[in-house]
């Protein structure tokens, strides 16, 4: 039994190794760059950068509408890992499409990571609601930091191979950077695919016997379902209270990661320093994360979550005064250091703070409230800076973020005082 169940924890896992490539070698790493040189070259600066906001502001916005409607319809039909095959599906094809896209077509380029990006941020509600099917609470804080860990570890090892295309294309028989970089988006999708199907095969969900009337009936019931929600996470104080802190510290957490590598560019870094930094933060955070997920049951979730967050604090401030590549790759390391335990810690904490059955249901709300920080986040970054025309206020306007987020996270009451 031990070893089954090990075996569904490491499968589960896997999928956050199988999907992380796709925040890594294309979210962060090589589509805005490639976006901007190779698919909107005939663009101007600012408008191929508005292109990618509203890429990433559509992708969004589709879940943060739609996240709590299909967690509540996959609660009611028993069909998570069927919602998170769908999803992952869209996300790897849209993914390996990008290879074909010719030079100068930036709205299909566009429209498909757009697509990529719906399905890697809607297969995460039904992965994440599937931690309860592999683990209680008591191992929940080290099987969240695993996959965290393994997410860190597989997309930096791809991510390591993808670079070395990108700088030594000949090495793997490729005729020019561009190429590699097309080759990178293919071996992500691939990647994807292979690594995601273990979870398939090994994680299993219980079924529902008893059938509604049809989809219809149970996609207005699903509605209906989300309307209780709202009215039972008032009852739910612990989680609801927890809900407004995460979306104000996990906003600035995402904003960071989104405006990096815009901000380097501001102060002048060139490309490889920037993607040497996120090496850096992939495979600081690989360790990083599990260690979070080890002190956060003998600590407890609100303390060790505190300690992440004061070092994003410290960052805001470090990086309002940054003037050098050396001082960009500390930031780098101190946001490995943290970025994945506070992630890790946040989805199992949320975790028991939900009533059972419901899962999918509230982890919808929780993935609704974490991607808003495409919208809200690097808006406020990006107005602060306009106004003031110094990108350092940007930067430190993150701290209306992440002060509120701590002090609420404190009004959370202890897990013995339950509703």
């Amino acid at each position: 039994m031990k070893i089954l169940r090990r075996k569904k924890i490491i499968s589960w896992a896997l999928y956050d190794w199988a999907n992380s490539v796709f925040a890594t070698t294309v979210m962060a790493g090589f589509f805005p760059i490639f976006f901007k040189s190779f698919w909107a070259s005939d663009l101007s600066s600012i408008e191929s950068t508005a292109a990618i906001g509203t890429a990433n502001s559509l992708s969004g916005l589709f879940i943060m509408l739609l996240a709590p409607i299909l967690g509540a319809f996959s609660d009611l039909r028993k069909i998570r890992k069927q919602c998170l095959a769908f999803f992952a599906l869209v996300g790897i094809l849209s993914t390996a499409y990008l290879y074909f896209i010719p030079q100068g077509n930036w709205f299909y380029a566009a429209f498909l990571y757009t697509l990529a990006a719906i399905g890697f941020s809607g297969g995460n509600i039904f992965y994440d609601s599937l931690i309860g099917s592999v683990s209680n609470n008591l191992e929940r804080n080290k099987v969240s930091s695993l996959g965290y860990s393994l997410g860190y570890l597989g997309g930096g090892i791809l991510f390591i191979v993808n670079v070395l295309m990108y700088l030594n294309p000949t090495w793997f028989g490729l005729s020019s950077d561009i190429e590699a970089i097309l080759y990178s988006f293919l071996s992500v999708s691939v990647w994807w695919a292979v690594f995601s199907i273990p979870l398939f095969i090994n994680v299993n969900e219980e079924s529902n016997p008893s059938r509604h009337k049809g989809i219809l009936f149970d996609l207005f019931h699903s509605f209906k379902s989300v309307i209780t929600t709202l009215k039972e996470i008032k009852r739910h104080k612990r989680a609801a209270l927890f809900l407004i802190s995460y979306w104000l510290y996990m906003d600035g957490v995402d904003t960071i990661v989104r405006m990096a590598t815009a901000y380097g560019t501001d102060i002048g870094l060139d490309t490889s320093s920037m993607i040497t930094a996120l090496l850096m933060t992939q495979f600081i955070g690989f360790p990083a994360t599990l260690v979070f997920g080890i002190y956060a049951d003998k600590v407890g979730f609100k303390k060790i979550l505190t300690i992440g967050i004061s070092v994003y604090i410290i960052i805001c401030f470090f990086a309002a005064n940054m003037n050098t590549a050396t001082e960009f790759y500390l930031i780098a390391g101190a946001v490995g250091l943290v970025q994945g335990g506070v992630q890790a810690i946040s989805r199992s904490f949320f975790s028991s703070l939900i009533p059972k059955n419901k899962e999918a249901q509230f982890f919808g709300f929780y993935n609704l409230v974490g991607k808003s920080a495409v919208l809200v986040g690097p808006l406020l970054v990006s107005w602060v800076a306009y106004i003031f025309n110094n990108p350092r206020f940007g930067i430190l306007s993150l701290l209306i973020l992440f002060i509120p987020g701590l002090l609420i996270l404190w009004m959370v009451p202890n897990q013995e005082l339950t509703q």
